[in-house]
């Protein structure tokens, strides 16, 4: 195999951070000279890839802030471009935050190849995106199967490599001193809050959160809670909202696998953290909020019947999905309740998750994706 000496790879959240510096390892392991550069952030840059922009800041939540962010956007937009001039590379491979990526594939207009990895969810929403990709992208590669049969009805290649999240979490186990380290006693029950990884969603999120806590708190008392804190975040966002509840709670910093395992139940914000609960296997349910006017925008256009891309690979809700105006805690919290009560539902949940997990794939997904982008890049 002749070797890719140089390739631009663009990112803009965590989460695409992560599977990016994923996907990178597995090149280099069969291409030992690939040298990376672009937009990424810690994952990426352990990695050896030159940032030369750093994604912090760059998630967005609505429409609004992606109106009050745009300029940022069009200047990343404008550094991409020259660098691509400056650096010549191989190829560029954009990962999922697909608002900028997709312009930003109609911008290099297929002057290089461009690949794709991690579908837009344009099958939940704006399908008519699909023609950006059919006509400016060179390459897709997708993480669910149902998204190859999406695209090959719009008559598009797209190769399905599996997700690597399954790698990611069997590479990361749990911490077993975890509880010790925070101060949680294993004895007592455990519940678990992830409010997302943008500030918006946080802001949003973790009050219903924790307000859901306080009621749970009253049914079981001395339940211990543990805040999965996103590690771009500044910790007074948190530390903020749980000085206003009378809980026994810990904010821990990037140990979301270690949080989720612990927990006895989980609260998890609609996106990538419902899928590692559903890997990890333990009963949980979805939380999701944003503004009035950001709804009313965007749900019209939402097709599909569930935001959890758990319960959307399920075909079906396994997992209870509170949404905008059902996001109420006395709900939420009576949710959580019945699930400690009635351990036969927790099971069922379980056992549920358990086929998501088979579905999405062997292990050894990002490696699979790899060798496609390097096999597509030979020819």
């Amino acid at each position: 195999m002749a070797e890719i000496k140089n390739i631009l790879i663009v990112c803009g959240e965590p989460s695409g951070d992560l599977l990016a510096a994923s996907l990178a390892i597995n090149i280099q392991k069969f291409s030992p000279g690939a040298k990376f550069s672009g937009v990424g952030g810690l994952e990426l840059a352990k990695t050896g890839a030159d940032i030369f922009y750093n994604i912090q800041g760059l998630a967005v939540m609505g429409l609004f802030d992606v109106l009050k962010k745009l300029p940022k956007f069009l200047k990343l937009k404008n550094i991409v471009l020259e660098q691509i001039k400056l650096r010549k590379p191989d190829c560029l491979i954009l990962v999922d935050f697909s608002g900028f990526n997709l312009r930003l594939a109609k911008a290099v207009n297929k002057q290089l190849p461009v690949i794709y990895y991690v579908s837009p969810q344009i099958w939940a929403s704006r399908e008519k995106r699909v023609n950006l990709i059919k006509k400016f992208i060179s390459k897709i590669i997708v993480l669910f199967k149902f998204e190859e049969e999406f695209y090959r009805k719009h008559q598009i290649q797209a190769d399905y490599a599996g997700h690597p999240l399954i790698d990611l979490i069997a590479l990361a186990p749990p911490d077993p001193w975890f509880l010790k380290e925070q101060g949680i006693n294993p004895d007592k029950k455990i519940i678990s809050l992830l409010p997302g990884s943008r500030k918006q969603e946080v802001k949003r999120i973790l009050p219903l959160m924790l307000k859901s806590a306080q009621l749970i708190e009253q049914q079981f008392p001395q339940t211990q809670f543990i805040i999965a804190k996103a590690p771009n975040l500044d910790p007074g966002l948190y530390q903020k909202e749980c000085k206003k509840f009378a809980l026994d709670i810990k904010i821990v910093d990037g140990k979301t696998h270690s949080c989720l395992s612990a927990a006895q139940a989980s609260l998890v914000c609609s996106g990538t953290a419902t899928l590692e609960a559903a890997i990890i296997g333990k009963p949980f349910v979805i939380v999701y909020k944003t503004s009035l006017l950001n709804y009313l925008l965007y749900r019209p256009q939402i097709k599909i019947p569930y935001i959890g891309i758990v319960n959307i690979v399920a075909g079906r809700k396994i997992i209870p999905e509170f949404i905008q105006f059902e996001a109420r805690p006395k709900m939420i919290a009576q949710t959580i309740i019945k699930l400690f009560s009635n351990p036969s539902a927790a099971e069922q949940m379980i056992q549920e998750m358990k086929t998501v997990k088979e579905s999405l794939g062997q292990p050894g997904a990002a490696e699979r994706a790899a060798k496609l982008i390097l096999d597509f890049l030979q020819k």
